[in-house]
């Protein structure tokens, strides 16, 4: 990693070290900390991701062929998992997610600090690459945002039970409210999903001459798509909700986040290919 994208990654990751211990702080009722104001904590956060934004597509812009290596991917999709939550901002009460995906952003960082990885794509001149890099990074992010959506579910819910209130519960929405969001998330990455594994097939019929290359990461895809797709239906027909769509969601994410990310650190850091 040459100086420029050096300094910039590590003044990020402390930008977002920083706003994570001032929301961190506010929640354990630190004294310490700047005082809360949401549209300067709104504001100071799209400047973050301006910032962030020039380290992600700078590079694959410039060059044609996106990096995907481990921390160049999990960086981007944090990026893009901070923007979408920025952008409901706007529109949602969101509160509370920060406080996980603020971290995140940090841990992301430092992986492509230490690990960046080296994982050419194709030429984005490919519209059907193209595309298909796209909706998949969107879709990976909002499963990610409904997993984080389904933890907090949980959280809120064995407050409830245990008739505890805690500065986070105090904060979040209702209950009822989380799992609202949490279905239109899955419902617009289960489109986008969808989308990915047309494209993946139409680009690995246009590239190898067969609609569909047996790997891990096809393996994995194929069955997170059957699992939101069965949480969906379960969700419409049967009435799911509480701890068994919780239960769905997590485990559609895990499966993807075996065959995103965890393809790639098998690949990169165990085997070094």
């Amino acid at each position: 990693m040459s100086a420029v994208p050096f300094a910039l990654t590590l003044g990020l990751l402390l930008a977002y070290f920083a706003l994570s211990w001032h929301h961190i702080g506010h929640f354990r009722g630190c004294t310490v900390v700047l005082p809360r104001s949401r549209r300067v904590e709104h504001s100071v956060l799209g400047l973050v991701l301006l910032a962030h934004a020039f380290l992600v597509l700078t590079p694959m812009l410039a060059g044609g062929y996106p990096d995907l290596g481990v921390g160049r991917a999990l960086s981007a999709v944090v990026w893009l998992m901070l923007l979408i939550y920025w952008t409901c901002g706007f529109f949602y009460r969101v509160e509370g997610l920060q406080l996980f995906m603020l971290p995140l952003a940090v841990l992301a960082l430092a992986v492509e600090l230490l690990w960046p990885g080296h994982h050419p794509g194709y030429a984005l001149r490919n519209p059907l690459f193209s595309v298909h890099l796209l909706v998949s990074m969107l879709a990976y992010s909002l499963f990610a945002i409904a997993a984080l959506l389904a933890v907090l579910m949980l959280l809120l819910e064995r407050a409830l039970h245990a008739r505890r209130a805690t500065a986070l519960t105090r904060q979040l929405p209702p209950l009822l409210s989380l799992e609202t969001m949490m279905f239109q998330v899955i419902g617009v990455g289960f489109a986008l999903l969808t989308v990915s594994l047309v494209t993946g097939v139409l680009f690995s019929e246009q590239m190898f001459g067969t609609a569909i290359t047996v790997n891990h990461k096809t393996v994995f895809a194929f069955a997170a798509w059957c699992v939101f797709g069965a949480l969906l239906v379960g969700r419409a027909r049967y009435g799911w909700r509480g701890k068994v769509a919780v239960r769905w969601a997590l485990s559609g994410f895990g499966l993807l986040l075996l065959g995103f990310i965890g393809t790639k650190i098998v690949l990169e850091w165990v085997l070094g290919r």
